[in-house]
């Protein structure tokens, strides 16, 4: 049996292997019902365009009939960094892992989840000091996104 690519580290694979961990981390997320802990420096963040800002994606297993456009991410937006205005394409989900981010419907703050509706807007912004490096008293933004259809930056 295979163990999924985002199950938690020591558990088996079909390699005998662990895969890639989310946990055993620096900082700690609280939500009802969820705890969660990050370290950002274990995870292969992949540079974007827009400076300050980083993505990691996870392989979602599909069947052959589903869209190849759904992304299931994480984004790292370093304090005062972020994405253009964009519009999605589909529902996109996000729940904030660590720090913080503001856009056009607010403040959206660690262990907060926020649903996007298709065809929705925005120009999400990482909270935090931009002129003062990343640290524990100026996080990065640290997000869990499923984007379902992908994107329109046009």
């Amino acid at each position: 049996m295979t163990t999924p690519s985002w199950a938690p580290r020591g558990s088996p694979t079909s390699s005998g292997t662990s895969p890639i961990s989310l946990v055993d981390t620096l900082f700690t997320v609280s939500a009802p019902d969820l705890r969660l802990r990050i370290d950002p420096s274990s995870i292969s963040w992949r540079s974007t365009r827009h400076p300050g800002v980083f993505w990691h994606p996870f392989e979602v297993q599909r069947t052959p009939d589903e869209p190849r456009e759904d992304a299931v991410v994480l984004i790292r937006m370093d304090p005062g960094c972020g994405y253009p205005r964009h519009r999605h394409e589909g529902i996109e989900d996000v729940l904030v892992l660590q720090g913080g981010y503001r856009d056009d419907l607010g403040e959206h703050l660690a262990g907060k989840h926020f649903r996007y509706a298709a065809g929705s807007s925005h120009t999400p912004v990482a909270l935090g000091d931009p002129g003062r490096p990343p640290g524990e008293d100026n996080p990065s933004c640290i997000l869990f996104a499923i984007a379902r259809g992908g994107v329109d930056n046009g």
